[in-house]
């Protein structure tokens, strides 16, 4: 009991160490920033352009700290430059909104596209994150494309990751006219890791389903 105690400790230590930076510089600190430039009568668009500067600050510490630079803050970053240079071209804070969207329903796009391939989206991302990148081990995820288990989950998880990317492009458009911009800051930045993180839940619970399967079936074999 007290080393499963102590296994829960380890893991909730290490996504907070994992996961603590990039809420911090990119959901708190936008929010709490950009509300205290607008007290302070900064526009608006001026405060989403400053604000998008915290993850610069974030991988920088990454870079520092770690060697190395942390994809995520990366990714929080391009979206919140891009938003800010929305903002100063267009200025209008809605089409930072909008435009952060775009991005995002055109990913989805990109996912249900790939369905048309001979292999699907998932099924190379799921080789980047699955296997540790030897030759043994792509060799081995390679291999497991001739079950048909195997590739009808493929289609599934990238069916569902596009539909849920394209839906969360429109509830962002729709909020984004619908709720002030100071609250839209905080549902751009949190909804997006939401959806994402429910996601991939239940794409590591379709994995494990699938595994489980394919080991049933192997024993199945064995025995008989």
């Amino acid at each position: 009991m007290a080393q499963e105690r102590g296994g829960r400790s380890g893991s909730s230590g290490s996504a907070l160490v994992n996961w603590g930076p990039a809420i911090l510089f990119g959901v708190i600190l936008p929010f709490a920033t950009y509300g205290l430039l607008t007290d302070r009568g900064v526009s608006k668009v001026t405060a989403l352009l400053l604000i998008s500067l915290w993850p610069v600050v974030e991988t920088l510490i990454s870079l520092a700290v770690r060697r190395r630079v942390d994809e995520f803050g990366v990714m929080m970053l391009a979206l919140m430059l891009l938003g800010a240079l929305s903002a100063v071209a267009f200025d209008s804070a809605e089409m930072v909104f909008v435009k952060d969207s775009a991005i995002t329903g055109l990913l989805g796009l990109v996912y249900l596209g790939s369905l048309a391939m001979p292999r699907p989206l998932m099924f190379y991302l799921g080789r980047r994150f699955a296997t540790d990148g030897t030759p043994e081990g792509l060799d081995r995820w390679n291999g497991l494309w001739q079950y048909p288990g195997f590739r009808r989950a493929q289609y599934l998880l990238t069916t569902v990751w596009g539909v849920a990317f394209l839906l969360e492009a429109v509830v962002r458009v729709v909020l984004a006219y619908a709720l002030p911009t100071g609250a839209m800051v905080l549902v751009n930045n949190v909804l997006p890791a939401v959806v994402v993180a429910a996601l991939v839940a239940w794409t590591m619970r379709v994995a494990r389903q699938r595994r489980a399967a394919r080991d049933a079936a192997a024993e199945a074999v064995a025995a008989a």
